[in-house]
């Protein structure tokens, strides 16, 4: 798979993963349904990193340097919040586990893409 293929593929997995990630977030956030025991920061971090992931997939998709970093940042940001989570949970603290799955996948596809960003695009 050529460089600008592998960047398409990333682009188009973090568009469709940033439109998921509102569209769910959102619903949860303001659609009033009851979530269950909803971890409140891990809601809003992912809502609001729904919004990083759609620019970075454009970034990706487009070949733009400034994806590189920002997948970088997104990975790290989403390692972090899924650290505080565990902390939150070892603590005895109220969760869902499709919050720990959730979490634990986004955390894989932003290390898969931050990676093709850091191979494939320049530095800059």
């Amino acid at each position: 798979m050529s460089s600008s293929m592998g960047l398409r593929v990333a682009g188009g997995v973090a568009l469709v993963f940033g439109a998921l990630t509102l569209f769910s977030g959102g619903a949860a956030l303001f659609g009033g349904k009851d979530m269950g025991a909803v971890v409140h920061f891990v809601l809003w971090f992912n809502f609001l990193a729904g919004f990083a992931y759609m620019v970075a997939g454009w970034g990706l998709w487009a070949g733009r340097r400034y994806a590189r970093p920002l997948s970088l940042a997104v990975f790290l940001a989403s390692l972090g919040v899924g650290a505080a989570l565990a902390f939150h949970i070892a603590g005895g603290g109220a969760y869902e586990m499709r919050t720990l799955g959730a979490m634990s996948l986004r955390i894989l596809i932003w290390a898969v893409l931050a990676l093709v960003a850091l191979r494939v695009l320049p530095r800059g």
